[in-house]
């Protein structure tokens, strides 16, 4: 019998998580993130990894069959079909009863977005144009929205297909109350072509310049945590060329 190895999918200093054969084991001393992503898992109205065992502080979650729909910085291989089949599914999440624990409201959101823009300029990641362009971009994201179930970390990562059928979502330790148009537009970040078809699936009119706000939050917020964990948001199609692609079109 052929040995099986074992794969590190991802691994920082929080938490890790290892392919071992057909089975997912992801390791977070913070059970708090294991019991948001249990109880997200349970509720979700869309196909969702078979939780196999619980042992804290690791969870073993069943593989998904499928590929992932696609990586930040590289062009998706998926077709219009599968990404308006995800469209619909966070359609129907979004539909769904709400989560109980609430998300960022618009006043902690801004303040942290001050505070990751701060840490970019002073630490030269970016130039003081770009960031103050992304920043003005962002604004039309703060502003009152119905809230709706979201993955909360919606990447294209996450979400799995077979040819045009979604097979799962991953990671669902974000999950909470939130902005719907988030959600689409963490899906589609760094895939703006794919937009339409999500849009598609999804059923429903979206306002694109607030999709292209969370782009920018989304960037904003998130580079400096990339940074000291050891990933590359500067990589093409990635956080800090986002930033820089966004700041040109404004």
């Amino acid at each position: 019998m052929e040995k099986q190895g074992v794969e590190v999918v991802v691994a920082h200093h929080e938490r890790a998580t290892l392919r071992a054969g057909n089975m997912f084991l992801k390791i977070d001393t913070d059970q708090a993130r294991a019991e948001i992503e249990i109880d997200a898992m349970e509720r979700a109205p869309i196909p969702t990894p078979e939780i196999l065992w619980r042992r804290p502080p690791v969870l073993a979650l069943a593989a998904l069959s499928g590929t992932a729909l696609g990586r930040l910085g590289e062009p998706s291989t998926a077709s219009s079909a599968a990404w308006a089949a995800v469209g619909a599914a966070v359609r129907r999440l979004h539909d769904a009863p709400l989560p109980p624990r609430p998300g960022s409201g618009i006043d902690e959101l801004a303040t942290e977005l001050d505070t990751e823009c701060e840490w970019l300029a002073a630490n030269g990641v970016l130039s003081t144009d770009v960031i103050t362009r992304n920043r003005r971009i962002a604004e039309a994201a703060l502003r009152p929205w119905t809230p709706v179930f979201t993955h909360g970390d919606l990447q294209v990562a996450h979400v799995f297909i077979d040819g045009d059928e979604i097979t799962g979502v991953l990671d669902w330790s974000e999950a909470a109350q939130g902005d719907a148009l988030y959600d689409l537009a963490t899906l589609t970040l760094g895939h703006p072509e794919h937009l339409g078809d999500v849009l598609t699936g999804y059923g429903t009119a979206a306002d694109l310049d607030v999709i292209r706000a969370w782009w920018s939050l989304r960037s904003l917020r998130g580079a400096r945590w990339l940074v000291e964990h050891g990933f590359e948001p500067n990589s093409p199609g990635c956080e800090i060329d986002i930033l820089r692609t966004q700041a040109l079109r404004a």
